[in-house]
């Protein structure tokens, strides 16, 4: 009588927080009839601890930007008092605190309906759920980002932290945010290690959640990196 092998018991979910960056498809396999609450909530407290924790560091890249912001918004309206400049900083700084909060408890959501409607042009069998899970996972790698940029602020001139292109590993690093036009970095500003790593998890959770081929989960992906340039874009035409 054949002594059947006992079998690797599952991975614990806890796993997948390590695994989703150099495994993502395996993660993706054996969660995909699963839910994504306790994901999505495990990512907004880390998201949140790191804000809070690197607040300081990051502080400069904070007000360069608010000055980049004023003095584009004096040049439209030339009224603006030092006291309503005042304001507008403390409302700024107060929208921060929360956005961070918002921006990981929405985005996935947001993100796994696009990538859920996404799929529906490449033939994926992927429910509204799925879409949602992946898009959660696919944002963990924006944690290890909030954690790398911190560092650079810490250990480069303070000088250099003149806008917060200046810590991003991409094409936008590369350009005078003073001098080059809002719309170019806009596009630009989106090829970066980042982005692309987080429409890559798109692509691949969707080919394994929706059962194609990645090459169409790619397209899929693809385009809803183009859609992530849409807010930006439309802010540089807004401010001309």
């Amino acid at each position: 009588m054949t002594t059947p092998v006992p079998s690797d018991p599952p991975a614990s979910v806890w796993a997948d927080f390590l695994e989703i960056f150099y495994q993502p498809s395996a993660v993706f396999e054996r969660r995909k009839k699963g839910g994504f609450a306790l994901q999505l909530v495990v990512l907004l407290v880390v998201a949140n601890v790191l804000y809070f924790a690197t607040k300081t560091a990051m502080q400069p890249i904070f007000e360069a930007e608010f000055a980049r912001g004023m003095a584009q918004a004096m040049k439209q309206n030339p009224q603006l008092t030092p006291e309503m400049l005042e304001s507008a900083r403390a409302w700024g700084l107060a929208m921060a605190n929360i956005g961070v909060g918002l921006f990981f408890l929405l985005g996935p959501m947001i993100i796994g309906t696009l990538l859920w409607i996404a799929g529906k042009f490449v033939e994926a069998r992927q429910e509204l759920g799925q879409a949602c899970l992946v898009a959660t996972y696919a944002f963990f790698p924006r944690l290890l980002e909030q954690l790398l940029n911190a560092l650079q602020a810490l250990v480069l001139p303070e000088e250099s932290l003149n806008s917060r292109w200046a810590l991003s590993l991409g094409l936008g690093r590369l350009f005078d945010p003073d001098k080059t036009p809002l719309l170019l970095l806009a596009i630009i500003g989106r090829i970066d290690v980042f982005t692309l790593w987080v429409t890559a998890l798109l692509a691949i959770g969707l080919s394994v959640t929706g059962g194609i081929p990645l090459r169409k989960a790619a397209w899929a992906a693809a385009g809803i990196w183009l859609v992530g340039a849409l807010p930006q874009v439309l802010a540089a035409i807004r401010a001309g």
